[in-house]
């Protein structure tokens, strides 16, 4: 029997309300009917991400899982990216339901790029594996340039009806990244969502990038999701600016990308981290001094970011 984990239970009802309940009362359902059309056995106890579950299994012998996500927008275009990848720094798609939002993967460990302590080389690693899955879009997935527009309204949104103290100097260079970068991109597949608990230690490769987002675009874009996830790291920093520009160096040498174009897109991005989180709070965080504490801390990597 499929046992659903309790902490992921509680947060997709948290989340979803009355549709995440009514998904999780058919998931196990879902997972055993998958596991036997795919010829799987359970090989270990059920586990989760923040949308999904990952049940390990054995086929024909050999190690993979089967992940089952929420059914949401966000997670349509997973398995298109993993199958123009085809393993290349990536974790192998074996099998997918489109319908059930269900794949049957190549088993990664689950050691991620985040338990590292070396900060330069997780930066490295993920700059690697950026260049390696910025490979030419096929047509079909989400373009990034097409939410230019969305972007735009957002920040300017935001900063009316919301109490921050970013200036208007950072502001604008969001808003000119957004003009600039945003609407005019190349049609290159990119994660989308490339930060370190997103690279898991593997078998055939070191390392092999899961949870994709399968959108087209700068491949620059990825290093803002890397940066703002590598934030807590870099707080101790005697020289916070310093410390960020050294990781945009590391990072940018190892994508083989423009520094300054991977310096603006993380500004975009911290940016708009300072208005989500006074907005909506954060999984780790969604009140009280701790929200104060990151919130505060997304507005120093959004100043310290703007030139």
């Amino acid at each position: 029997m499929v046992v659903i984990p309790e902490v992921f239970a509680r947060s997709t009802v948290e989340r979803e309300g009355e549709a995440g309940s009514e998904w999780l009362a058919e998931l196990p359902g879902i997972v055993t009917e998958l596991l036997e059309r795919w010829e799987c056995v359970p090989d270990g106890a059920v586990m989760h991400g923040g949308v999904g579950v990952i049940v390990p299994v054995r086929r024909g012998g050999g190690p993979a899982v089967v992940k089952v996500s929420f059914p949401h927008p966000g997670n349509v275009h997973e398995p298109d990216a993993f199958a123009v990848w085809g393993g290349r720094g990536a974790v192998l798609l074996h099998e997918r339901d489109d319908g059930r939002f269900a794949m049957l993967l190549e088993r990664a460990r689950t050691v991620s790029l985040a338990e590292g302590e070396d900060v330069d080389e997780m930066v490295r690693v993920a700059g690697r594996l950026s260049r390696r899955l910025s490979v030419p879009a096929p047509p079909g997935l989400p373009r990034l340039r097409d939410r230019a527009d969305g972007w735009e309204e957002e920040l300017r949104q935001d900063a009316r009806e919301l109490v921050h103290g970013l200036g208007p100097r950072v502001l604008d260079a969001a808003l000119a990244t957004v003009r600039e970068l945003g609407r005019v991109q190349p049609d290159t597949l990119v994660h989308g969502d490339l930060h370190p608990r997103n690279i898991l230690r593997a078998d055939r490769e070191p390392w092999l990038a899961v949870d994709p987002k399968g959108y087209v675009g700068d491949p620059a874009f990825d290093g803002g999701a890397l940066f703002k996830a590598l934030l807590l790291r870099l707080i101790g920093a005697d020289d916070l600016g310093k410390a960020l520009r050294r990781v945009m160096d590391v990072f940018a040498e190892a994508a083989e990308l423009d520094r300054e174009r991977v310096r603006r897109w993380a500004q975009f991005h911290a940016v708009r981290g300072a208005f989500w989180a006074r907005r909506h709070g954060f999984r780790v965080a969604r009140g009280g001094l701790a929200l104060e504490q990151i919130t505060a801390l997304a507005d120093g990597l959004a100043e310290s970011l703007t030139e």
